[in-house]
């Protein structure tokens, strides 16, 4: 019967690893050389399985005997149905039966940079490490240490991207076939700088107009910044389910920010990062008006009731306790 079907091996990321065409039913899968379908797995018996027309003209794939079965969804089936969108697991493999027939969605738009390959992505992020380790270690340089200080922190630096790019880069060549480690290592580069000027930015606002609160949640941005960061990781490795990966990342920053304030609260009682601002900065930077000094006296006479009430109490308790004891 001239059925003009394909049988398809799938990887890991659900692409196509392995396809071929077959005219004739029934088709025999198993790893004897005698099958229509050769899967070449450990896992799979010498006649697996059979793909075969059923009463009422569609498909089907039936167990034959084997000893680790055929798996659709987690359970095992000794017979199921096929459509072209049907995937059943035989031993280690995942396979699919289309029909030549088969509806396609429409192509993809390419939006990879395919000049944005290879050395230029790995040395601007490369370049960018290194300026951002300089300006870093350079801003907050209060001694005469010498380069050492700043081959120590680039070291370090450098450390740290290279192994969170070449993770991602490991997954990409997993799942993609390429590992595009350049990429990898210019978003990395970019969203620690990213992070470091939002930082600065942040410290500089809040000093200048008093606005203690983004000192207070600050972090929310860092993490906030590095859910971002894995969003493009997750986009350079597939990047045909790029609103999956976006809901990932604001999912990801809501559930760190809710994990940052928790600890804060346990660790400080309070749910913010620092309790007080403590980046300080040149006065001329001050845009905020100033506040009398009668206000800030009373404001310190308020706080030192406020202590001495906590300490008092503590002071009873603990006299209460030795009474007690006595």
């Amino acid at each position: 019967m001239n059925a003009h079907l394909f049988v398809e091996v799938l990887g890991r990321n659900g692409e196509v690893a392995h396809r071929q065409r077959m005219d004739t039913l029934p088709i025999r899968i198993g790893r004897g050389y005698d099958n229509d379908f050769i899967l070449d797995d450990r896992h799979t018996s010498p006649h697996h399985a059979v793909v075969e027309r059923t009463g009422d003209g569609g498909l089907e794939v039936r167990d034959l005997g084997s000893r680790n079965g055929g798996y659709h969804k987690g359970r095992r089936q000794t017979q199921l149905p096929l459509d072209g969108n049907t995937i059943f697991r035989l031993g280690h493999s995942n396979l699919r039966v289309r029909s030549a027939d088969f509806s396609v969605d429409d192509e993809m738009a390419d939006t990879t940079l395919h000049n944005w390959e290879g050395w230029p992505p790995a040395f601007t992020g490369l370049l960018l490490l290194v300026l951002l380790t300089v300006v870093s270690v350079w801003g907050s340089d209060t001694e005469k240490s010498g380069t050492i200080r700043y081959l120590t922190a680039l070291a370090g630096m450098l450390t740290l991207a290279l192994l969170w790019s070449g993770s991602w880069a490991m997954a990409n060549r997993i799942f993609e076939g390429q590992t595009r480690f350049g990429r990898h290592l210019f978003i990395a580069a970019s969203g620690l700088v990213v992070i470091d000027v939002i930082s600065l930015l942040k410290a500089i606002t809040a000093y200048a107009f008093s606005v203690e609160t983004l000192t207070h949640y600050g972090n929310h941005a860092t993490i906030a910044i590095v859910a971002g960061m894995v969003f493009f990781h997750l986009v350079t490795v597939n990047p045909a389910h790029t609103r999956r990966f976006a809901l990932t990342a604001v999912l990801s920053s809501i559930l760190g920010s809710g994990v940052a304030l928790m600890v804060n609260f346990q660790t400080s009682g309070h749910l913010a990062d620092e309790l007080y601002m403590s980046e300080l900065f040149s006065p001329s930077l001050r845009l905020s008006s100033d506040k009398p000094a009668d206000q800030f006296l009373v404001g310190v006479a308020q706080l030192k009731a406020k202590v001495d009430a906590e300490r008092s109490k503590e002071v009873s308790l603990d006299g209460e306790d030795g009474e007690h004891q006595d």
